[in-house]
């Protein structure tokens, strides 16, 4: 009896979960569906307490350790999603991302001292489970660690001499290692010179890969959290896990999908190019003009006020400036005017899969306003002018223009075909991928240097006066 009271819990479980990813789909539901599945993660981890027994009845379940443990992990994952700042939240989420590869990780070292491969006849099933969690929660665990380093600024890309054959050899290397176990060749210290290796290809593989592919990282990363806690799901038998875990890992491999086919690249590609840091070598705007046009807030005003289209392309910048409320209000002035304002998001803008979605939704600007790239686009020919607020690599002209440029070939923001065009910067300095844009040279183009919160202050309080 209370076998099943437990598998309807995970069921319930399990349907939360899915009922909250879809609700995940729109900023409207979004909040909603994130308590949804929150709630039905809870429900799994009571039943799991006050219902299950372990399978050896010489063991009892120690609650006093377990509810050390959540009242720990309630305190520090509160605390940090308080005080996390909008331009951390990458970092947050790389971070969760390696807790829980290391917790899957884990799973595998616990059950693997209690598992006796001698006794296994033929296929052991349950040994691979463990060595593939084991694997893959290490690598996703120490990877994820290096992408935080990289976001926060502490760990600067590196790439080894023949980077390429030492990852392939360490692979090899880890897959040579699990066939050989799997043949009734195992041992503790193979178990763990597996994980150690794991490990270090974790640190290797994700070190030289910096610039405009980290958002592509973090979303591969979250599906190899996803399908270790998958792993860790099948060895416990546990439906709330295995749902929960093949959601995450599904939804993570689909998504980095989609973020390469946004930069036009091949996750071979961006595994193993390491894109990022290498300026282009190209010439500096049309006809290799290099002149520099700066515009006042006054003129910028007049100019957006006498509109009839006017878009926004939020990048990083803007989240570093946490500029996105008064961002806002300039919209709305402009649209009380009789503008019409829309904003143009980059599948790859920010530094994480949705970073100016959800930037943008804190400030309640209207999902409908946000418009994506193959969207705003075709209308950019027609708009009168696009402010450009921290953003750089994705309306890089280069990418389509320079054959020579690392980020050639990636589908951008067409910004350059609009009549005109205004860059709200700090100074002339390049991008996250290190590249130059060479749309700060073009002739319809204006730099309006400074900090993007201040400058916008200061332009809503230029537009009241129009």
């Amino acid at each position: 009896m209370t076998l099943n009271i437990l598998e309807i819990a995970y069921l319930i479980a399990s349907l939360t979960f899915v009922i909250g990813l879809k609700m995940l789909s729109h900023p409207e539901s979004a909040r909603k569906g994130n308590l949804i599945a929150a709630v039905g993660m809870l429900i799994a981890v009571i039943a799991t307490i006050t219902i299950y027994q372990p399978f050896d009845n010489s063991k009892t379940l120690n609650y006093g350790l377990i509810a050390l443990g959540l009242v720990v992990g309630t305190i520090i994952g509160t605390m940090m999603a308080k005080k996390v700042k909008m331009t951390a939240m990458p970092q947050m989420v790389s971070f969760f991302n390696g807790m829980g590869g290391a917790c899957a990780a884990l799973i595998a070292v616990i059950e693997y001292q209690n598992h006796n491969t001698s006794a296994s006849l033929g296929f052991d099933g349950e040994f691979l489970v463990m060595l593939l969690g084991l694997i893959i929660g290490s690598v996703s665990f120490s990877g994820s660690l290096i992408a935080y380093g990289k976001l926060e600024g502490k760990i600067k890309d590196f790439v080894l001499p023949m980077n390429q054959v030492v990852n392939m050899l360490m692979l090899a290397t880890i897959l040579g290692l699990t066939v050989y176990q799997m043949l009734g060749n195992d041992s503790t210290p193979l178990f763990y010179g597996l994980l150690a290796i794991s490990l270090i290809y974790g640190v290797l593989f994700v070190m030289p890969i910096g610039g405009a592919d980290m958002p592509v990282v973090i979303s591969l990363l979250n599906s190899f959290t996803g399908v270790a806690a998958a792993f860790g799901g099948f060895l416990y038998s546990n439906k709330a896990m295995l749902t929960g875990g093949i959601l995450v890992g599904s939804a993570g491999t689909i998504l980095t999908i989609l973020m390469c086919k946004a930069m036009n690249r091949s996750l071979t590609n961006v595994l193993l190019g390491a894109f990022g840091g290498n300026a282009s070598g190209g010439p500096k705007g049309e006809a290799g003009d290099q002149t520099v046009r700066e515009i006042s807030i006054t003129d910028t005003a007049v100019l957006l006020s006498y509109s009839q289209q006017v878009v926004i392309v939020p990048g990083y910048g803007l989240a570093v400036a946490q500029a996105q409320h008064i961002c806002h209000e300039l919209e709305k002035l402009l649209e009380e005017k009789g503008v019409t304002v829309n904003y143009a998001i980059h599948p790859v803008a920010g530094r994480m899969p949705g970073h100016m979605n959800v930037l943008l939704a804190e400030a309640d600007v209207p999902y409908e306003r946000l418009q994506e790239m193959e969207e705003i686009n075709p209308k950019l020919a027609s708009t009168d002018v696009v402010v450009v607020i921290g953003a750089n690599d994705v309306v890089n002209p280069a990418a389509k223009n320079d054959s020579s440029s690392p980020i050639y070939g990636m589908p951008i923001l067409e910004v350059d075909q609009a009549k005109n065009v205004i860059i709200l910067k700090r100074g002339m300095s390049a991008g996250y991928a290190g590249i130059e844009n060479e749309l700060f040279f073009y002739p319809k183009t204006r730099m309006l240097f400074g900090d993007a919160k201040d400058s916008l202050q200061k332009l809503t309080s230029e537009v009241k006066e129009v």
